[in-house]
């Protein structure tokens, strides 16, 4: 992959962690402020709407404006389109409808501006699967796709279903991108504290046994996130200090606070930021000629 500057190919993966993805805002603002180029883009689960919705050319300003709009209570029952309990509790059309303000429905991954690549999780088989073909709105509907709350995505033999559970921070994929240096921002929570009375309306009709295997699969996504930072190592680790009390579902009305510590938190990554985008600099002094 080639980019049209002379500087490393850079790419910027980013994790799942609903409501608490929104932070990736913040870190995006920084970057485009600094003139940090992306070249590559990989992501799970909202990290993934975020990484699509950019390389489709939304701009980060829409990206925050839409977010900030989406704090509204009434705009987030919009999303609830309850289904019989057998798959999911929800049905997933209404996200489609939403998901299309950023994606056109006739998008594919070859039409975007940059190289982007998802996340999900085979049921069948256990599988990870890089979703980086055919139209972006059914992959991003497959990396969102949470057991017990969306229904899985039937994919070529495949069941597809929330990317996070198994790589939730896909540094990797962005990698096998063509990138270069890799930025990640990381938004996995380190504790469940989510209450489910803050939740919106429908999902606090979730059964107890559903927000338990919530908090079981989220602390399990933390532990393989924690395994794969330090088997993959990304170039700059973002990782925005967010309260315990974010939580995935009922934190979409702090938005605003969410995307300012994202926003602080990649202005004191700024000094690595710009440490790994600097060429390397070979010293004549370590340079023998003519074996003196």
């Amino acid at each position: 992959m080639r980019n049209k500057g002379n500087h490393p190919v850079v790419g910027l993966a980013l994790s799942g962690g609903g409501a608490r993805g929104l932070a990736h805002i913040g870190v995006l603002k920084v970057l485009e402020r600094e003139g940090i180029p992306v070249d590559c883009l990989a992501g799970s689960s909202m990290g993934g709407i975020i990484a699509a919705a950019y390389a489709a050319g939304v701009t980060v300003a829409e990206l925050e404006k839409e977010a900030l709009r989406m704090a509204k209570l009434r705009e987030l029952v919009k999303l609830v389109d309850p289904l019989p309990p057998r798959r999911g509790l929800l049905a997933g059309k209404r996200l489609r409808t939403f998901l299309s303000r950023f994606v056109d429905p006739d998008l594919t991954f070859r039409d975007l501006h940059l190289p982007l690549a998802l996340t999900a999780v085979d049921l069948l088989s256990g599988e990870e699967i890089r979703l980086d073909q055919g139209p972006v709105i059914d992959a991003l509907l497959a990396t969102c796709a949470f057991p017990g709350v969306l229904p899985p995505v039937a994919s070529n033999g495949h069941w597809l279903v929330d990317g996070g559970l198994l790589n939730n921070l896909p540094v990797d994929v962005v990698r096998n991108l063509g990138a270069e240096i890799v930025i990640a921002s990381n938004v996995t929570p380190d504790s469940v504290q989510e209450n489910p009375l803050e939740a919106p309306e429908t999902l606090r009709l979730l059964p107890d046994f559903l927000w338990d295997s919530y908090r079981a699969i989220t602390l399990l996504g933390r532990a393989l996130t924690r395994i794969r930072i330090v088997d993959a190592r990304p170039e700059v680790l973002i990782q925005p200090p967010l309260p315990s009390d974010i939580g995935i579902f009922s934190s979409f009305p702090r938005a605003t606070e969410i995307i300012a510590v994202g926003e602080r938190e990649a202005d004191r990554c700024l000094p690595q930021l710009h440490k790994a985008l600097q060429p390397e600099v070979v010293s004549m002094a370590s340079i023998t000629i003519g074996g003196s």
